[in-house]
């Protein structure tokens, strides 16, 4: 018996997590990447290519979104 498992992609991620979120009053980035990272461990994207994928999904599903998401030195992520 064969099993087949699709791959999941950081996209697929990001999406599935804003679709969740649809009913809180906005998504926070910050709280977003961090979701992101401990479901996807292994993911290589920057924490700005999540905010990216995650800003854009939340534009498509037309869910509010706070860019609240810091580097480690303070600075701004969206900056």
């Amino acid at each position: 018996m064969t099993h087949f498992f699709p791959t999941v992609t950081v996209d697929t991620v990001a999406e599935i997590y804003v679709l969740s979120r649809g009913k809180a009053r906005f998504l926070s980035i910050g709280q977003a990447i961090c979701a992101l990272r401990k479901l996807m461990p292994a993911c290589k994207a920057t924490d700005h290519e999540l905010e990216e994928i995650l800003a854009a999904a939340c534009v498509i599903h037309g869910v509010p979104v706070a860019f609240d998401a810091k580097t480690a030195d303070g600075a701004w992520l969206h900056s």
